[in-house]
């Protein structure tokens, strides 16, 4: 039971830090708010509509690029470490893991994962937008409620 007393202490430690932070917020916070205080944070510009009710999908495939590329460099620093004792065996399997990583990424680069803005509109201006198809729609929907 001695082993197990530094992972309680621990935890205990852990729980009453964050208990404390929360305790601390909610007591401690001024309660003045105001328009400016309440209003979306849009990096100094006046938000002139309603945000959207949902993130495009856009927005999840660059966060699974940034993912997959984040995953990669985490495997990369220890393979680094010991590649001199791997010898091939280490880099036929970094080849592969590379291969697989560059794979998914031009995957997502043909889906139009990384097509933004004024390049991506003019490429779609045969793809007719419905009411149906996007986002928009919701914010039209709660206006005419």
């Amino acid at each position: 039971m001695s082993e197990y007393l530094p992972i309680l202490m621990l935890m205990v430690l852990a729980t009453l830090f964050a208990a404390g932070s929360f305790m601390g917020a909610r007591f401690l916070v001024a309660r003045r708010p105001n328009a400016a205080k309440t209003a979306p944070y849009e990096c100094g510009i006046v938000p002139s509509n309603a945000p959207p009710e949902r993130f495009p999908v856009r927005f999840y495939l660059i966060a699974m690029i940034f993912i997959i590329f984040d995953i990669e460099i985490i495997f990369l620093y220890p393979w680094a470490v010991i590649f001199d004792r791997l010898q091939l065996f280490g880099l036929v399997e970094m080849v592969v893991f590379a291969i697989a990583v560059f794979v998914s990424f031009v995957y997502l680069l043909s889906n139009g994962a990384l097509d933004w803005g004024p390049a991506r509109a003019a490429r779609t201006d045969t793809e007719a937008r419905s009411t149906d198809s996007t986002v928009r729609r919701i914010g039209r929907d709660k206006e005419a409620a």
